[in-house]
């Protein structure tokens, strides 16, 4: 679709609602689809708060540009550096999960950005690290003008029920195998 009339950033209620977007799938780009959000509300000078679940590595590549999108956006990680084992996770890994929930909460209401994404909290909730009406909750008392990016595999019914947007990633063609070794700058 291509915008016939410019957007403005004049307060209508009706356009200015903040939606639930949902990217999830087993395809690449779902925290790459988030990103690009938020480097477009960063250029639009839109507060981003990208609160990301499961990952606590510093070498990302979004977490190298960080600075060089303050004050716009901000990313803070909840996971341990260590891979997550998702068929038993760790009770630090609950817990971690559980506090990027509280810190969103806490956001919400201190820092009230105009865009928040919550990265791989899908997956944190399919493998039981949050529960899924505790985030169903939050999305109910959000700040009605706050953009709400949830990205991750498998998204819980209930959250797709109750997303404005939803995105499933697919892969038609795929180079990545047990062989692969992700790319730094592209994968990660």
């Amino acid at each position: 679709m291509y915008w016939h009339k410019r957007p403005t950033n004049e307060f209508n209620p009706k356009k200015r609602l903040g939606y639930i977007h949902v990217y999830t799938g087993d395809g690449k780009g779902k925290t790459t689809a988030a990103l690009g959000v938020a480097l477009r509300a960063a250029g639009a000078k839109m507060n981003v708060l990208v609160i990301q679940f499961l990952k606590g590595h510093k070498d990302f590549g979004e977490l190298l540009a960080h600075d060089r999108l303050k004050p716009y956006v901000d990313i803070v990680q909840f996971g341990t550096p260590e891979f997550t084992n998702l068929h038993d996770p760790s009770a630090m890994d609950v817990y971690l999960a559980n506090q990027g929930l509280d810190y969103a909460r806490r956001a919400m209401v201190m820092k009230r950005p105009d865009i928040l994404i919550l990265d791989e909290v899908n997956t944190a909730m399919h493998h039981g690290l949050i529960k899924t009406t505790d985030m169903l909750d939050f999305l109910d008392n959000k700040h009605q003008e706050t953009e709400v990016i949830l990205t991750g595999r498998n998204a819980p019914k209930e959250l797709l029920n109750a997303a404005d947007l939803i995105t499933v990633m697919t892969t038609t063609k795929s180079p990545y195998g047990e062989d692969f070794i992700p790319r730094f700058g592209v994968e990660h």
